[in-house]
């Protein structure tokens, strides 16, 4: 459809009617402007009078039109002007987008990180479901309540000591404390790889507490022996548990998740695999290692009736895997007065006694700290260290292998006076 053009008083302006179109009582106009841009002739439309436009606008932005394109400063047309303001409403929005990021990143409390990214993460990585059940318990019972409302920015190091604190008055031990404060130390580092948190973590001026871990309740070799003597009358099933960790160093779920296939008697080895189909998560650390049967272990099994490979070797009634120690071993304990006037419950003897029994009798025996930490499965030498006080005479002898060594040096220089001599 043409339209007929009408030219306004102001050069370079001109509108045209809607005849079918009102603004008011008379026919709405549209309006455009021409001018010349790098030497072409141009034309761009600007709007409808009930839009706003009116000779004079029309006028007044072609007149900055102009301007610009004089001075060269500023959009010489419509179409640069609204690319310009296109650019600047985008910049500004993705201005506000950032802004918002940011403020949420600020205010990202730690139990929401924890919830949503830190564990999602950990289960996706593969850890152990015994680790990520532990820390969720930690999360729950003790840095929630201390901290987790908290944006991650503004913790710091005071609310990790009021979590100590806590824990402390709630009597937890020393090493629960540190775990607590070591998976504190780990979601703080997380949410730095993930850019969500900027510095150092406040748990790095947080000291762990001691403890004495040298203090290791274990049995003498006549206490083990009425022990199992009880036990093999009260349970064999739990008499033969217990002799593999007594005789091994087996953790309870280790001793549960053990198969038929990992028993080799020809060998004499036990496989303690980290992890297997049928029971899961094995081993504390999920790495696999060797344990050496003694002769009463190897009669033991060979005592047992043996199922198929992938068999478990102590199933629960139902035939399932085992998730505690029968009573039965608290109640031979009892019985033999073990823990009679023990207060304190890391001196007490539990099904674990064995597995720390087995450390110490090696330890005593002389054997090196660190074939100790491999057939203890441990996972750093500093955990194998708090049976060391038990070899006494180690000290002695270092110092006597310092004597002989300086007795040689000495008898070398005296030959070499006499030469010269």
């Amino acid at each position: 459809m043409s339209y007929l053009w009408h030219s306004s008083k102001f050069k370079g302006v001109r509108f045209r009617e809607q005849p079918t179109r009102k603004h008011g009582i008379v026919a709405d106009r549209y309006f455009v402007i021409r001018f010349q841009l790098d030497g072409k002739r141009r034309e761009e439309a600007l709007g409808w009078a009930s839009q706003g436009w009116t000779e004079q606008k029309a006028a007044l932005e072609l007149e900055k039109l102009r301007t610009s394109g004089r001075i060269g400063d500023g959009p010489c047309s419509l179409r640069e002007k609204r690319k310009e303001q296109e650019a600047k409403r985008q910049a500004e929005a993705e201005a506000e987008t950032a802004r918002k990021a940011q403020e949420e990143r600020d205010n990202l409390s730690f139990t929401r990180f924890f919830t949503e990214t830190y564990m999602p993460q950990q289960r996706a990585d593969g850890k152990s479901a015994r680790s990520v059940a532990r820390e969720d318990e930690f999360a729950r019972l003790w840095i929630g309540p201390a901290f987790g409302s908290k944006p991650l920015r503004k913790i710091a190091p005071l609310d990790l000591e009021r979590l100590k604190k806590n824990m402390t008055n709630a009597g937890r031990a020393a090493r629960s404390i540190s775990y607590c404060l070591a998976v504190a130390r780990q979601v703080f580092n997380h949410a730095k790889r993930l850019g969500l948190y900027d510095g150092e973590a406040p748990t790095a001026k947080v000291k762990k507490p001691t403890e004495d871990n040298r203090r290791v309740r274990f049995l003498s070799h006549e206490e083990a022996d009425r022990l199992l003597e009880a036990l093999a009358l009260k349970s064999p099933n739990v008499h033969d548990m217990a002799l593999l960790s007594l005789h091994c160093g087996l953790r309870a779920g280790e001793i549960f998740g053990l198969e038929w296939g990992d028993v080799d008697m020809e060998r004499g080895v036990i496989t303690i695999r980290g992890t297997s189909v049928k029971a899961g998560t094995r081993t504390k650390s999920g790495k696999t290692r060797p344990a050496i049967m003694t002769d009463a272990v190897k009669e033991m099994f060979a005592q047992r009736v043996h199922g198929q490979h992938h068999d478990l070797v102590f199933p629960d009634r139902s035939g399932k895997k085992a998730v505690q120690i029968s009573d039965s071993f608290n109640r031979v304990v009892s019985a033999l007065g073990f823990n009679e006037g023990v207060e304190d419950d890391r001196q007490k003897v539990v099904f674990h006694t064995l597995r720390h029994t087995f450390a110490s009798w090696l330890v005593e025996q002389g054997v090196d700290l660190y074939t100790v930490k491999e057939l203890m499965g441990h996972g750093t030498l500093a955990m194998t260290e708090r049976y060391s006080h038990l070899d006494p005479e180690k000290l002695q002898r270092a110092v006597k292998t310092l004597e002989e060594g300086i007795r040689a040096k000495q008898g070398e220089g005296k030959k070499v006076v006499e030469l010269h001599t």
